[in-house]
């Protein structure tokens, strides 16, 4: 495969992970996007606040091309998790649009470099690691689908939505009573498996 394959594939999986992660938000009010709905705070506007920030680290300042604005809760003297929501002066379309600049910026780092382009990261061990283009474009394509995962789980909480698009997309074509139905048997036999069985 070319090079200009080899991206354009790479491209097609981080486009979808972003466009899946975003697609999360839709009519969903200030409140909803930003509840956290595990113990440990995971929420939905916070997850498209760091995708925004891991964007703009790996395709910015590993390849000497660096994000222009300042994202404060990426730097390593930031409060922990700092990153993982909003605060009360960020709304869902400050961080909506400022994905969409950082996407950009990152989408032109990507046209601008061969995928054995050199950069380096400097916040994985002393001094960094030299890495290429191509294996931070899957680094960041993993990173984005782990946390379109997270917010597939998140929304489905928040109001039932499921689905990689709207109108689901990768799920059975069932209606609700199939659902708590299929939901109480797999809780009977979780409720009931031995492990001597």
């Amino acid at each position: 495969m070319s090079d200009a394959g080899a991206k354009a594939v790479l491209r097609h999986y981080l486009d979808g992970a972003r466009d899946a992660l975003l697609w999360k938000l839709d009519g969903l009010s200030e409140y909803d996007v930003r509840r956290p709905l595990t113990p440990t705070g995971t929420n939905l506007l916070g997850l498209v606040k760091h995708v925004a920030g891991v964007e703009g680290a790996y395709f910015g300042e590993v390849f000497g091309r660096p994000f222009p604005e300042a994202m404060p809760w990426m730097e390593l003297s930031a409060a922990p998790n700092s990153d993982m929501w909003a605060t009360a002066d960020e709304s869902t379309a400050d961080i909506v649009e400022l994905y969409g600049r950082v996407r950009a910026h990152a989408d032109a780092t990507i046209e601008a470099l061969d995928l054995d382009a050199t950069g380096r990261v400097g916040w994985w061990g002393p001094g960094g690691e030299e890495v290429t283009l191509q294996q931070i474009l899957v680094h960041v394509v993993a990173e984005n689908h782990r946390h379109a995962g997270h917010a597939d789980i998140v929304r489905e909480l928040v109001d039932g939505a499921t689905g990689v698009r709207p109108g689901g997309g990768n799920l059975p074509d069932e209606d609700q009573s199939w659902w708590v139905a299929y939901h109480d048997r797999l809780d009977d036999v979780a409720r009931g498996f031995r492990p001597d069985h």
